[in-house]
């Protein structure tokens, strides 16, 4: 990772941030975030906030390019008036005398990040081929974990090593919109199908 150059999708975890590669902030983690301040705590403008971030990320869908410059200024615009709105309900906790940081709720650390980390947020918007979310990098990983947590690890490496190879394999052709079943009955027959290469 630390030679990596391109742009990193990532959740906000503090320790990404030494890696000296551009940012972008998985919007799908934010959306779960105001999700949970919208539905259960009843905060307005995390429903506001949910529905610009959708709208951006429609727009973006239908043109498959970055937003017009006009676009941006007007998605920034209602984004930092929300923000606004946001911190105004959810003020940050004085210093408590104690050492170290005030414990911060959920929504004020979420439109900290939020705030900090603008362009990060926005960077599906504005660099082609940034995704407004690494759920899909995630969803790649999550059956090992899965397998890990319910088995309690792989007996052997040549094992896990196996598993990874099949799973990788499915999963490109997946993303490439193989029949799986059709790919693993030519597999077994001895003519896997290739995936495509770039």
């Amino acid at each position: 990772m630390p030679g990596f150059l391109g742009t990193l999708i990532h959740d906000g975890w503090k320790p990404y941030r030494d890696l000296l590669c551009k940012h972008g902030l998985c919007n799908a983690h934010h959306l779960r975030e105001l999700t949970y301040l919208f539905e259960d705590l009843g905060q307005a403008w995390a429903g506001r906030m949910i529905d610009l971030l959708r709208t951006a990320c429609h727009e973006v869908g239908q043109t498959g390019a970055p937003l017009p410059e006009s676009r941006r200024a007007f998605f920034l615009s209602r984004y930092a008036d929300i923000l606004s709105e946001g911190e105004a309900l959810n003020p940050r906790a004085p210093p408590s005398g104690k050492r170290g940081r005030p414990r911060q709720s959920k929504a004020t650390n979420l439109l900290l990040r939020l705030r900090t980390y603008t362009d990060d947020v926005w960077r599906f918007a504005t660099d082609p081929g940034v995704p407004f979310t690494n759920n899909l990098a995630e969803q790649a990983v999550r059956m090992s974990k899965v397998k890990q947590k319910v088995s309690g690890g792989f007996r052997t490496k040549k094992g896990a090593d196996a598993y990874c190879i099949i799973h990788s394999y499915l999963a490109t052709m997946h993303k490439q919109g193989a029949n799986l079943f059709h790919a693993l009955i030519l597999t077994f027959q001895g003519q896997p199908p290739q995936p495509r290469l770039a």
